[in-house]
């Protein structure tokens, strides 16, 4: 079993463990099937309203804190992105949680880079022609026309090419074509305002990225291929076999991570469609429509999408990509953790960052750059900075930054961009 495979599965087991610490998000768990129940509850609330018949669950991996607490690294010199932060500083309050460093901050909050369209996708490429951020877009490359050359001189390696490839392959399109009325006014613990807080056109087209991290294929209910599991389902339960009496007894479910603030609950899941394999303009388009929201966490600007398709042609070459990502991952993850280890003791430490989106809701595209900053957050979470080009459409797209440490592989997302140019991730859980 690969080490992803076990992290995973460990991953999964904890995820369905009662939570009690986070008051921002909860779900109820009901015969495996996840709902959104409240995004504002605090503890006695729960406390009183609590039924011994369900289960509390969180997206909140091991936290022994009431707050997510953010450190900067003590070897950071990006005086840019340090700027970005709120200065403010509670020692007392930081003592009570434990935080051993005096440099805790309050959350890195800039810009969303998610692309609005009033004119539906007929805008989306007027939107990328008058782009302000990028003009011209000379530092994205196209997926279909990217090669070993157009990475740096010194990470021209095959298998970490390929593994950019694969998850190439796995990136897709999201369209939101609703905003729910659920949305916060601001950012947890903060005076920022949350993205589309009661916008004036809730109807107008948002687009962002995203990427599958898992297949599974399932038969009459039970798991045939993957190893996410189980469902509730005995039969396909997309739009088209949803209340049908011939739905099929096959069928794929797939799971999508990217950003809160792209899909932030099941109003606007129900109203989203993701677009697979957008790798040029005019290609064939492949969608999959029946989504919904399986876990999110606001603060950390965390979303899994659940998705569902009886196309066996679709469900077999995802399965396909899917375990191609497996060995590619491992040889890249062997290699560069080996490297890491070796280099770091000659003082050389990797900086490589690379992000597959699709900029203004247009096919997708391949940025390289370097990571600045690693921002700790609580004991096994992380977000980063970094000079990597992106572009509104970009929020929820895969991030990619090599050698920070053994796990550099880790679930991090595109999350917003400072006034410095400096972008920066959602927290990645390790």
């Amino acid at each position: 079993m690969s080490s992803y495979k076990r992290k995973t599965e460990t991953k999964e087991k904890e995820f369905e463990e009662i939570k009690t610490e986070n008051d921002k998000t909860y779900f109820l768990l009901n015969n495996g099937n996840i709902t959104k129940e409240s995004l504002n509850v605090t503890s006695a609330q729960r406390s009183d309203d609590s039924n011994d018949s369900e289960e509390i669950a969180q997206w909140n991996y091991d936290s022994d804190d009431n707050e997510s607490v953010a450190q900067w690294n003590d070897d950071s010199d990006d005086t840019e992105s340090l700027a970005q932060w709120n200065d403010s500083d509670d020692s007392e309050a930081n003592e009570e949680r434990g935080v051993k460093s005096d440099a805790t901050k309050r959350p890195l909050i800039g810009d969303h880079e998610t692309q609005e369209s009033e004119g539906g996708e007929v805008n989306l490429h007027k939107h990328r022609d008058d782009c302000k951020k990028n003009p011209g877009h000379m530092q994205f490359i196209p997926v279909d026309t990217f090669t070993l050359n157009d990475l740096p001189k010194e990470y021209q390696d095959n298998d970490l090419y390929e593994f950019l490839k694969v998850i190439a392959d796995l990136t897709v399109r999201i369209n939101v074509e609703i905003t729910s009325p659920d949305r916060p006014e601001f950012w947890p613990e903060t005076t920022q305002p949350y993205p589309f807080y009661k916008t004036s056109k809730p109807e107008n087209l948002r687009t962002g990225s995203g990427i599958v991290r898992h297949v599974t294929k399932f038969q009459d209910g039970v798991r045939q291929d993957g190893y996410i599991g189980p469902t509730v389902y005995k039969k396909c339960w997309c739009k088209k076999c949803e209340g049908s009496d011939s739905a099929s007894s096959v069928w794929w479910e797939i799971d999508v991570n990217t950003a809160t603030h792209v899909v932030f609950d099941d109003i606007e899941a129900s109203h989203t469609i993701l677009r697979l394999f957008f790798d040029r303009e005019n290609c064939d388009k492949v969608v999959v429509d029946t989504v919904s929201v399986q876990y999110f966490n606001i603060e950390y600007d965390m979303c899994g999408l659940k998705c569902v398709t009886c196309d066996e042609n679709l469900g077999k070459k995802l399965i396909e990509m899917w375990k191609d990502y497996e060995i590619i991952h491992g040889k890249v993850f062997n290699k560069y953790k080996s490297a890491s280890v070796e280099n770091t003791s000659q003082g050389v430490e990797f900086k490589l960052n690379f992000i597959v989106s699709h900029p203004h809701g247009c096919s997708k595209q391949v940025s390289v750059g370097e990571w600045k900053d690693r921002l700790e957050v609580g004991e096994d979470r992380a977000k980063f900075t970094y000079t990597t080009c992106t572009c509104p459409g970009s929020s929820g797209a895969h991030v990619i930054c090599l050698g920070y440490n053994d796990d550099w592989l880790s679930d991090l997302v595109h999350s917003g961009t400072l006034d410095s140019k400096i972008n920066y991730s959602g927290v990645g859980l390790f």
